[in-house]
């Protein structure tokens, strides 16, 4: 009878399954684990390197398109200097959008990961371009109908084709720790300027910036690097550095430039 047992353990189907099910449970672990670690590594990569975001809108047209993707860094303001003429992506939740309910502790919490992950977590994201920064002095226009930062006219080849700079008069200086953000799409962006009676002036924190736009990856025949325009100057205080008039350089739509709402 024990004999029996023994035998009937040792050469059942039943037995025989034991031994190879283990291994199989094992491997199962390990794809487990590695589906894990791959998503903690995509997620780490997104919150501290690289977002993508959609283009939803044509504000920053002709450069970025409606529907376009777009790659933007987060690495490249913790070692570099923001700088006039950046494309970066910003959350504008009071400041160019009304602030978003905070919810319940697991709704915050919900939207945290959505957002560390690329997923779309509202509409208080927004992609424009940095005309001025901190101490800077923001005029529009000058006699010919140009944005001067600190009495330098600023060549913008970006601008959509047959808009002006702006319909909009302003004049203001640039508070520290602020940007004056407007889209490249002058006739069809709500920016800084729409915002000027606001709490802030329009001015955008400069702590709510995610990262510089650094590529369009998506559609794939408008796939390009999205770099700083040969106008923009460090983020370093008030100088006439890198403005440039439009006498000494064409004016041309350069592609692969802007972004979202």
């Amino acid at each position: 009878m024990s004999a029996q047992s023994v035998q009937g353990q040792a050469g059942s189907p039943e037995a025989g399954a034991g031994p190879a099910a283990r291994p199989r449970r094992g491997s199962g672990r390990r794809l487990v684990m590695t589906l894990i670690l791959a998503g903690v590594i995509v997620g780490l990569v997104r919150v501290f390197v690289v977002q993508t975001f959609v283009i939803p809108s044509g504000s920053m047209e002709p450069g970025l398109q409606i529907g376009d993707r777009v790659i933007v860094s987060r690495l490249d303001y913790r070692f570099g200097s923001m700088q006039r003429g950046d494309v970066v992506v910003f959350d504008g939740d009071g400041v160019f959008a009304d602030p978003e309910p905070s919810g319940s502790l697991l709704a915050r919490v919900g939207r945290g990961v959505a957002n560390a992950l690329g997923s779309p977590v509202g509409e208080t994201d927004f992609v424009k371009r940095v005309i001025g920064v901190a101490g800077d002095h923001v005029v529009c226009c000058d006699t010919e109908g140009r944005v001067t930062v600190n009495g330098h006219a600023v060549d913008e080849p970006y601008v959509h084709p047959g808009d002006v700079p702006s319909e909009t008069p302003f004049d203001v200086t640039v508070p520290a720790g602020r940007l004056w953000m407007m889209g490249d799409h002058r006739s069809s962006s709500a920016d800084s300027r729409d915002h000027l009676g606001d709490p802030g002036g329009g001015m955008v924190p400069v702590d709510r910036v995610v990262g510089r736009v650094v590529a369009v990856w998506w559609p794939w025949d408008r796939a390009t690097g999205v770099g700083r325009p040969a106008t923009s100057s460090s983020v370093s205080g008030p100088s006439g550095a890198g403005l440039v008039t439009t006498e000494t350089a064409p004016r041309a739509a350069s592609p692969g430039l802007e972004g979202l709402p």
